[in-house]
């Protein structure tokens, strides 16, 4: 097999599942970590049994192909330009840029680079969300007519071991999670054209309970809770929640509602889980998830394909036109929330290929 060479830059709490999923990816040769924190790096090379290196080394090596980007959100278009200047395809942690502006100067240095850009989350790939996208390619809901998407919680302060990054510039509950709902619903129902949205910052700082910060007050920068709708290009009409101050709640976390029937997706932040239907007239019933990728956290899943992608020059499916698009969105709601109007969505984005095959001697589906 012709491997992909593969630069890890960002050894931060995501760094282990991105390491621990690439072990079941043959095509995958990591060359090496890399953090600011050399003992960091040290430390999660030493895990997993990998090479430690510096982020120029990382650049030099002529058999890294993917720079994989873990860093904090307000870094990854820096080092994303860094990488592409360095002559490689670059996949980021999400979300693709902490403004649509830098977003989209990272996408234009790709096109003009003739580089890949790709971004978390590949979630959508899992087996779940690919069974649930087979049942709407089928018709089984009808005519999508809206649906709804949910994520709240107390705060990440509770368990992170540094939670200061979600209450920064580039954090806050739509940026943080939001990209794993929108990804999602682009990937069941298509592009968003307009978007309306209300955002609320109840506490100006937050007390950490984790360790070892417990104790510690950190300011907020960002809203902290942020609602609002979303107008497919399709037709439907989505509503979303995105919260890091409800103590708790009963919703889903996603559904899509059509004309003859209803879908219940699994959580949009892990690749399997139950997919419910309910056929108009009758019951919610458990559908058979057969689609692979349901059975663990495959965290790494979007570089595999894009790695694939490279070898069989074809489009992969966390893609920079998807990510951009998702990040245009988001960005959107705090607009709204700000201005009081509808925003538009300028960007387009196809809706990417399903994966319909797993990984089989080192093949993905095409």
């Amino acid at each position: 097999m012709d491997k992909v060479g593969i630069g890890i830059i960002g050894c931060g709490n995501i760094s282990g599942a991105y390491l621990t999923a690439m072990a079941s990816f043959p095509i995958l040769d990591i060359r090496g970590v890399a953090d600011l924190n050399r003992e960091l790096a040290e430390a999660k090379a030493a895990e997993f049994n990998v090479p430690v290196k510096t982020v120029e080394e990382l650049f030099a090596d002529p058999k890294v192909e993917i720079i994989v980007n873990l860093t904090i959100p307000k870094a990854h278009v820096a080092v994303a330009l860094q990488a592409l200047d360095a002559g490689k395809h670059t996949y980021s942690e999400k979300p693709l840029g902490i403004n649509f502006a830098e977003g989209k100067k990272l996408a234009e240095a790709a096109k003009a680079r003739n580089l890949r850009i790709g971004a978390a989350p590949d979630t959508f790939l899992g087996g779940g969300h690919q069974t649930a996208r087979a049942l709407i390619d089928q018709g089984v809901i009808g005519q999508p007519v809206g649906g709804s998407a949910t994520f709240m919680c107390p705060g990440h302060e509770r368990w992170h071991p540094n939670p200061a990054f979600y209450y920064e510039v580039g954090g806050g509950p739509m940026l943080d999670m939001g990209p794993y709902y929108i990804t999602d619903l682009v990937n069941l129902l298509g592009p968003v054209a307009q978007v309306a949205g209300f955002a609320t910052t109840p506490r100006a700082e937050r007390l950490i309970t984790s360790e070892p910060r417990n104790g510690e007050r950190i300011p907020v920068h960002v809203p902290t809770h942020v609602a609002g709708m979303m107008a497919f290009a399709n037709g439907a009409v989505v509503q979303i929640a995105m919260s890091f101050d409800v103590a708790g709640h009963k919703h889903v976390p996603l559904e899509v509602y059509g004309t003859e029937g209803t879908l219940v997706v699994p959580d949009p932040n892990r690749f399997g889980g139950p997919v419910e239907y309910l056929k108009k007239g009758g019951p919610f019933e458990d559908q058979p998830v057969t689609s692979p990728y349901a059975d663990g956290n495959y965290r790494s899943l979007g570089v595999a394909d894009m790695a694939h992608a490279i070898r069989s020059n074809r489009p992969h499916r966390a893609n920079g036109d998807l990510a951009l698009h998702v990040l245009e969105v988001m960005e959107a709601f705090h607009t709204a929330a700000a201005t009081g109007r509808t925003v538009a969505i300028t960007t387009a984005t196809e809706r990417p290929a399903p994966l319909s095959d797993s990984i089989v001697d080192g093949r993905l589906a095409k």
